[in-house]
């Protein structure tokens, strides 16, 4: 071939591996993801044959994680967050330095730095929010009060994680590595003052971002949605939602600093709160299901699976700690903040694993000189080998919850802040649903009222809900003058209205519609329209009437015919 074609070939040989060793792992009864993991190792540089380029999977995956996150948001709104906040906070985060200590003590074990356990303990102290997700989905728990609390525990690693991200460079000279450029002239002990300044900048930058993204998204993103969905067209809706996604998520990383996921994230927050959402969260859904798939392709990339006879011992205690270590830990601090053990093995299961954010601490650490090379393929060994065993750790989890759940009726410990934490969440839902139900309830009634509507689809009679331009008469105002442009069509919700056609007077009720045949001859209107009642008006104006039936012709034919019958109606009674 006389052009690059590393793109096509990675993507095409990808899928291809990520489908046969999916569909075998399925028949074997294990999780697909397993096969999309083999495939990954597959395509690595440890095995013969075709092998990827890395750096262009891992961008493709980080659209996966992208896209993911954003549907994650979609379902978890900003007082979901608020509601589990009580255990997700403090959980994530007492959680995370003591697995972090493990790391430290395990490293030291084997010799390597106070710096290297930090980083090792950092990555192997968070889990991966995209394979916690697949998990959850997989088991309909996504929108049960411990899947919320397992999900709000990893937007919090998350977060904390976003922050470690920006000190470890400047610690990396106090820890034994190489000093960054910001932290080199600054003394061999590293200042306290730019440390406690690069803190109080990089938390004010998350703050920021989430404020503004909280106070402002809400008014400018279904805004804009809104506008779109007007137009009627499918792609440049699924267009917009994609660009508000990735726009978000990139213009988070470049101006505040928040990660790709965590803007994502905070994107689909905003859009929840729109009668948009699910339309949004079907549009994107078959491309998270695909980049998704990325990105696991490409931590089996990254994986030797000759560390396994290297070091065996190393990766063993790696995984003890990732699934028994932090599983007792974050088990144990759910108990101590007055949870039950059902959410305490659910969050405990969710941990089991490490993902995406380990990945990017460890090559950090490597570039800073805080850890050998040998680090990063203990823990991507871990990652590989914890993914794997997560749906054991969820299903030995499950027969655990069943064998501890209290007799129906009979108090348990924590039942107080469960209940609390339930009625908050269904709460949230049942906002959600009203709007959601609000929206179904007024096509319906729009439906019911104008029956000639009902030949275009679900989605488009949300679209021309949109279209609609409400207006109101009252009695005697009259609403179309004879000889005007036609520049709009009625359809009458409530009230009546006088059509004169000469000297004859044709009364119109609820549920007519009138002005279409000066739309649609593109003469002078031929009529006065007066109202006799009370009237409340659904407008079409002129540029959506053309657009609208362009693409519903079933529709425009039906309006054609009754503006036909209007014509000869008109002339009889004018003969």
């Amino acid at each position: 071939m006389h052009h690059d074609v590393t793109l096509i070939a990675m993507l095409a040989i990808g899928f291809v591996f990520a489908f046969v060793f999916g569909y075998i792992a399925d028949r074997l009864r294990l999780p697909p993801l397993v096969g999309y993991l083999i495939a990954g190792v597959m395509m690595g540089p440890f095995t013969p044959g075709f092998v990827a380029d890395a750096g262009l999977a891992s961008e493709l995956s980080e659209m996966g994680v992208i896209l993911l996150m954003f549907g994650v948001g979609l379902h978890f709104s900003a007082a979901d967050l608020l509601a589990v906040r009580g255990v997700a906070v403090p959980g994530a985060v007492g959680q995370i330095l003591l697995a972090t200590l493990l790391g430290i003590g395990m490293c030291l074990s084997w010799g390597w730095s106070l710096g290297a356990g930090i980083v090792v303990g950092l990555s192997l102290s968070v889990a991966s929010t995209v394979v916690l997700l697949k998990a959850l989905e997989e088991r309909n728990l996504v929108d049960t009060a411990n899947g919320r609390v397992a999900v709000g525990w990893l937007i919090v690693e998350d977060l904390a994680m976003v922050l470690a991200l920006v000190l470890l460079p400047a610690f990396a000279g106090v820890l034994g590595g190489h000093e960054s450029a910001g932290a080199a002239g600054h003394g061999a002990a590293g200042d306290a003052q730019p440390i406690l300044l690069t803190i109080a900048i990089t938390l004010g930058k998350v703050a920021a971002f989430a404020a503004l993204a909280i106070t402002l998204g809400p008014k400018v993103v279904p805004w804009i949605l809104a506008r779109v969905a007007r137009t009627g067209s499918r792609e440049l809706f699924t267009l917009s939602v994609l660009a508000i996604a990735l726009g978000i998520a990139y213009g988070s990383a470049a101006v505040f600093g928040v990660s790709f996921a965590l803007g994502a994230f905070f994107a689909g927050v905003v859009l929840s709160e729109s009668h948009f959402s699910h339309r949004a969260a079907a549009d994107s859904l078959p491309l998270q299901d695909a980049f998704s798939v990325l990105f696991f392709i490409s931590v089996g990339m990254l994986f030797d699976p000759s560390i396994l006879i290297r070091e065996p011992d190393a990766v063993l205690g790696v995984l003890a700690l990732i699934i028994v270590g932090k599983g007792v830990i974050a088990f144990g601090i759910v108990l101590a903040l007055g949870y039950p053990v059902s959410t305490g093995l659910m969050v405990s299961a969710g941990l089991a694993q490490i993902g995406e954010f380990s990945f990017i601490l460890l090559a950090l650490g490597i570039s800073y000189g805080l850890m050998p090379p040998e680090g990063r393929d203990l823990v991507l060994a871990g990652s590989i080998l914890s993914i794997i065993l997560n749906p054991a750790v969820f299903f030995v989890t499950g027969m655990l919850q069943k064998r501890f759940a209290p007799a129906p009726g009979k108090p348990f410990f924590g039942e107080k802040r469960f209940h609390a934490l339930e009625k908050d969440l269904a709460r949230n839902k049942a906002r959600g649903e009203e709007r959601e139900h609000a929206r179904k309830l007024e096509i319906e009634e729009l439906i019911k009222t104008f029956p000639m509507l009902s030949l275009i689809d679900e989605h488009d009679q949300d679209s021309l809900l949109l279209l609609f331009r409400p207006k109101s008469a009252s009695p005697g105002q009259r609403v179309i003058r004879k000889g005007d442009r036609g520049d709009a069509m009625y359809f009458i919700s409530s009230g009546a209205v006088e059509v004169q056609v000469g000297d004859h007077r044709i009364p119109l009720q609820a549920g007519a519609i009138f002005g279409e045949m000066a739309l649609l001859s593109g003469e002078r209107r031929t009529a006065d329209v007066t109202a006799v009642d009370f009237c409340q008006f659904q407008v079409l104006d002129r540029r959506d009437f053309n657009q609208f039936m362009t693409r519903h012709p079933a529709l425009r034919a039906a309006i054609d015919r009754m503006a036909t019958e209007r014509r000869a109606m008109n002339r009889a009674e004018t003969a």
